[in-house]
């Protein structure tokens, strides 16, 4: 039976096409061309900031008139601040190296063939997300800076806030000579446009998906590419034996409370039975003088008021609010089975003075990244130096961890021969 062309199918495809003509022109782009489209979108972003702010709070007051979550707001709404954070973000892109040519390695053979890997930019990323709007011009600064072209698929709730932040970048763009291509915002809201994304293995090189489990398992399960990902965020602090009271309570507090909507934040706290009997009870008040809600196991529960009984569902949630499952051990290696058996690969802390138990902790937990005396939320692109992530992956292949410059390339070899054959 032949196939029945849709609108939808011949918008993703043109979507498609121009993405990937862009990222043929991108490929010789200079350096220099993209660091003063970079420094052109820091000043658009300042220069613009009042036509943003008022599209980004029309999004924000139609989200708490649906009785969005207060944290889900959180992650919705810009602030003059968060915009010039924005800004600064880019700048910074803009200071890293230039990842495309990079030699990553290179050998002589014995027949005086030169062989070198060269880092080359995967192509067309199809970036798709929810909520936070400044993730619009984190991706859009990665992927050109890195050579590939981006198509956006931004959620519906920040719809206003995208278009407002992407018709700086398409500006910036043409006023620097680049394709105007390179950075694109999909149009439909239709979801069925997603889909008809998604089958574009052949224009399309890569898919990131940054939002809620549903959205990431309907990408796995419908993308003809490789996709770059991770389900969710469900990260453990682990307080030990030895850990500092003040230590203990501050990292505990800033990976739950700082920002308790995203992915890096802290949804369950494992606590040594040692440190449990020292200062749980102040801790435990810490926590919800803060306002967080805590799901308790039964040792952890006693003497705290308005604790709940965890169950191992509140064990595997992420629940992306001022929501924590709480869990006395009697061991390190206890604590790592919980985090095996419950975590989600991505972000896991120890605060300990213990040497031994750092060492055992951070050689058999197996996630993106494990803190030391550390709060969960330096899991970030900008924290780890990498000006900016498209996203926190938990896979292993071909990126782990946050993504930056280097992880949305890929390389090829480049070889040169004085007339050699085989």
């Amino acid at each position: 039976m032949a196939q029945v062309i849709t609108e939808l199918d011949v918008y993703a495809a043109e979507v498609g096409q121009r993405a990937r003509v862009a990222a043929q022109q991108l490929a010789t782009a200079t350096g220099e061309q993209k660091l003063r489209w970079l420094k052109r979108v820091a000043v658009g972003l300042r220069e613009n900031s009042r036509e943003i702010l008022a599209a980004n709070e029309v999004d924000v007051t139609a989200a708490e008139a649906n009785g969005t979550t207060g944290a889900m707001v959180d992650r919705l709404r810009l602030t003059e601040d968060r915009l010039a954070a924005v800004g600064d973000s880019v700048v910074e892109i803009g200071q890293l190296p230039d990842p495309v040519g990079e030699i990553m390695e290179s050998c002589r053979r014995p027949n005086g063939l030169l062989v070198t890997k060269v880092r080359v930019p995967l192509g067309v990323v199809f970036f798709i997300y929810e909520s936070r709007p400044n993730v619009t011009v984190d991706a859009a600064a990665l992927c050109v800076k890195s050579g590939n072209a981006v198509i956006l698929r931004g959620g519906s709730e920040a719809s206003n806030s995208n278009q407002a932040l992407h018709r700086v970048l398409v500006q910036c763009l043409e006023q620097e000579g680049l394709p105007a291509d390179a950075v694109q915002l999909v149009a439909m809201t239709d979801r069925a446009a997603v889909g008809e994304l998604l089958k574009l293995g052949n224009l399309i090189d890569v898919t990131v998906p940054r939002g809620g489990r549903s959205l990431i398992e309907r990408v796995a399960a419908e993308a003809t590419m490789p996709v770059i990902k991770h389900f969710d965020g469900v990260c453990h602090v682990y307080v030990d034996a030895s850990a500092d009271e003040k230590m203990a309570t501050d990292i505990v507090i800033n990976s739950k409370c700082h920002r308790p909507g995203v992915c890096n934040a802290a949804e369950s706290l494992l606590i040594h039975k040692d440190a449990a009997d020292r200062f749980w009870p102040a801790l435990a008040s810490c926590l919800q003088d803060a306002g967080v809600q805590l799901r308790c196991c039964p040792a952890s529960a006693k003497g705290i008021n308005d604790a709940q009984s965890a169950t191992d569902e509140d064990y595997a949630a992420e629940f992306l609010d001022l929501i924590l499952s709480v869990k006395v051990v009697d061991s390190v290696n206890d604590a790592i089975d919980h985090i095996r058996k419950f975590g989600s690969g991505h972000t896991e802390s120890i605060v300990t003075q213990d040497l031994n138990s750092a060492n055992t902790f951070q050689n058999q937990v197996d996630s993106s990244a494990v803190m030391l005396n550390a709060s969960t939320r330096f899991n970030d692109g900008g924290e780890f130096g990498l000006g900016a992530e498209i996203g926190i992956s938990t896979d292993r292949f071909h990126a782990r961890g946050p993504c930056g410059l280097r992880e949305i390339t890929s390389y090829k070899y480049v070889v040169h021969g004085t007339g050699q054959i085989r």
